[in-house]
């Protein structure tokens, strides 16, 4: 998944500046039926039941830079349709987006599904 514009700036004020910044305490996951771009943006799942759920990664893999989620995340069971899910994105404790990318394979949310990420699914990496 690549970063966002924000999330560029956040690692490289972080790595190349004294300038402070403010770390992420915490990262919830989102659902979009239409991909986000770096800006931000898409269609981020709203309504029947939906809510972001809260998502921890490992320590990042070096060399490479890549960190996997370390929990299972699963969305609560729609209570209608969601439709196409075909990305992600993960936002800070502030409603920042960070990270965003497309799913492998599209699925579809209907009333009663639920949506899950089992460990090592959600896959972080700066190249």
């Amino acid at each position: 998944m690549p970063l966002s514009d924000y999330g560029e700036k956040l690692v490289m004020d972080f790595a190349m500046t004294a300038e402070p910044v403010v770390r992420p305490t915490s990262w919830t996951m989102a659902l979009y039926t239409v991909l986000p771009s770096d800006a931000g943006g898409g269609t981020e799942i709203a309504g029947d039941g939906y809510v972001r759920q809260n998502v921890t990664y490992d320590a990042c893999a070096s060399p490479g830079g890549v960190t996997q989620n370390n929990i299972k995340v699963t969305f609560t069971a729609a209570g209608g349709d969601w439709g196409t899910i075909v990305g992600t994105g993960v936002f800070d404790h502030l409603g920042n987006l960070i990270w965003h990318g497309s799913l492998v394979v599209s699925k579809f949310v209907g009333d009663g599904d639920k949506a899950e990420y089992d460990v090592g699914a959600n896959t972080l990496t700066i190249s």
